[in-house]
């Protein structure tokens, strides 16, 4: 499941340093604005504690872990909606990624210039806000007309619905709300609502990025996106882009954490921001575990047991029988899956069978 979070932000606020320290692949990192042009893409492991324990009593060939695209895209400037700058491209790509990761400086350094002269991380991400709204209100609104003949004229039921769907986002993007904000109750409405793609309909998490000092209690600048953001139902995580790369570059466990604590830190910001990043797009995960591999496979919240097995292969959900599933806590605690099914806890699940996170899953098919 190819999944992809988009790193945004004005330029010159750390987002290919965020990058470089998520990613084998190095944006290149300079002070000057556009300096990343052509979105980078890195495949991000997430982080999962369960599967090396699990490796410890299987002793599988291998250890899969789950992943996330990331990807590091072009700075933005005002009037990226009407093209300004690289707008147009940001746009584009942007619209391509399932949910976004909004970097805001929160950091002061006389020697790394702010295109807008000065720290102001609530400004910044204004900017933003108001560009990707404003490239959502020509969409909604280019949209609308057609619709609104074919639902009245035409009688058209689905674009009733969709009419609906317009004209609330209309009246929350006028006044300079997101589409995100928006709820609908319906299934069809949200259907609707998801065709649309519009930029600020995905799902958003804020980094504060600041200095070393504040990685671990925060600032001033912080508190202030806290404020900003506090009725819109996003996240925020508090990274020093600038740290965690030092970090990164550290070649034993040992030393990593070393440096953590001194920072007063248990786990990594990058650690966090892809677990983080995994859990805002709706994604957990089950996993399959044997001599070959023990392997976590991404699906999403809700989903039953055909269509996880779906995951593995079309041809298991095609020919679904039936969910062989043990709980992780289970096989840690008994140490087998003989000793699992031994204690009558290996569950036998149908097609309805919601699948829960941590899930340790054999299927069984037949086509």
């Amino acid at each position: 499941m190819a999944l992809q979070c988009g790193i945004v932000g004005l330029p010159n606020v750390g987002k290919s340093t965020l990058f470089n320290c998520l990613s084998s692949a190095k944006a290149q990192a300079a002070n000057f604005p556009f300096c990343t042009i052509e979105p980078n893409v890195g495949v991000i492991t997430v982080p999962d504690e369960r599967l090396a324990r699990l490796a410890e009593i299987v002793h599988p060939g291998r250890i899969v872990p789950a992943t996330v695209e990331i990807v590091d895209i072009a700075g933005l400037v005002k009037g990226a909606s009407k093209g300004e700058g690289l707008g147009n491209q940001f746009l584009g790509n942007i619209r391509q990624t399932d949910a976004i990761i909004h970097v805001l400086r929160c950091f002061d350094n006389g020697n790394v210039v702010h295109v807008d002269g000065s720290v102001n991380p609530v400004r910044d991400k204004e900017i933003i806000d108001t560009e990707l709204q404003l490239k959502d209100l020509e969409t909604v609104e280019s949209r609308l007309a057609k619709t609104e003949k074919l639902a009245t004229i035409g009688g058209n039921k689905d674009a009733k619905v969709e009419l609906g769907v317009l004209q609330a986002y209309k009246a929350a993007l006028e006044v300079g709300k997101s589409a995100r904000t928006v709820q609908f109750e319906t299934k069809e409405e949200q259907q609707a609502a998801r065709d649309l793609f519009l930029l600020t309909s995905k799902p958003v998490l804020y980094v504060c990025n600041v200095d070393e000092a504040s990685a671990a209690t925060g600032n001033a600048y912080v508190e202030a996106v806290r404020e900003a953001v506090k009725d819109e139902g996003a996240e925020i995580l508090v990274i020093a882009a600038r740290t965690e790369a030092d970090i990164a570059e550290l070649e034993s466990y040992e030393e990593r954490q070393m440096f953590l604590e001194d920072a007063g830190l248990t786990e990594s910001g990058c650690n966090r921001l892809v677990k983080t990043a995994y859990h805002m797009l709706g994604l957990q995960t089950f996993i399959t575990a044997g001599e070959m591999e023990v392997k976590a496979w991404t699906y999403r919240k809700g989903w039953k047991a055909p269509q996880c097995a779906g995951v593995i292969h079309t041809d298991f959900e095609r020919g679904f029988i039936r969910a062989e599933v043990i709980k992780y806590d289970d096989y840690l605690r008994l140490g087998s899956e003989a000793a699992v099914r031994d204690a009558g806890l290996l569950h036998v699940e149908g097609k309805e069978y919601e699948v829960q996170d941590g899930d340790i899953m054999h299927f069984r098919f037949n086509v």
